[in-house]
């Protein structure tokens, strides 16, 4: 008899690493730019061979990232979880344009800056009657890789979001000169230390650098800290 597939999840160690477990992939995602410098894009980088339940860095101070190695003891590390834990609707704010509404739940941003490009979200969904702007507006909130931002199609009332995998991509950003957060893609369970569940979503970043305000959650903190992973 074929035994069920177990439950891609991330449960958050107090003061630790994250556990992962149902044979979940790991890649590099690199954020790929445009002529401006504009983030425009993903590619994937390095794939990692990975068994049914691995730890991952959550200190920033692993010599094995994005593997644990247990310096989170070492120095010390305080990981207290900090984020909301109210769901994404509640969190964010609504734009509504024409045919698109735009929710934004700003604490969650990873500052991965696909918002930025083409005149930024916030004026593109603004725009009526334009399929090339409703193109970009629906491409860059997908590309948005903490979910902060999501597009919902005014007809349907359902959000656009784009099919992910079910796996986590290790966040790298060329422009910035920096490594990012864990990236969570395609619906992983996120256990809290305590037991409690967060809410599951499409997409989710959480903290590799140790040092957000807002774990597990990554706040963008990387980008002025140039925290680089030497992978």
């Amino acid at each position: 008899m074929t035994q069920p597939k177990a439950r891609a999840q991330v449960v958050v160690i107090e003061d630790g690493p994250y556990v992962v477990s149902g044979t979940v992939p790991l890649a590099q995602q690199i954020i790929a730019a445009d002529e401006e410098g504009g983030s425009e894009s993903w590619r994937e980088g390095v794939v990692f061979t990975v068994p049914e339940s691995y730890e991952l860095c959550r200190c920033g101070q692993s010599q094995n990232k994005p593997f644990c190695d247990g310096s989170h003891a070492r120095v010390g590390f305080e990981g207290e979880e900090t984020a909301s834990r109210a769901s994404y609707a509640d969190q964010a704010q609504f734009f509504e344009g024409p045919e698109m509404t735009l929710s934004d739940a700003e604490g969650l941003c990873a500052f991965g800056r696909f918002c930025d490009p083409n005149g930024q979200v916030w004026t593109q969904v603004g725009d009526p009657g334009k399929p090339e702007i409703r193109a970009n507006f629906i491409r860059q909130v997908g590309n948005c890789p903490a979910g902060r931002l999501v597009a919902w199609d005014r007809k349907t009332g359902k959000p656009v979001e784009p099919e992910l995998p079910v796996s986590i991509g290790l966040v790298e950003d060329p422009e910035q000169g920096c490594s990012g957060p864990l990236w969570l893609r395609g619906g992983i369970a996120l256990i809290a230390a305590d037991g409690h569940e967060y809410e599951i979503r499409n997409r989710v970043t959480l903290c590799r650098c140790g040092e957000s305000k807002n774990k597990p959650f990554c706040d963008g903190s990387h980008a002025a800290l140039k925290f680089r992973d030497g992978i």
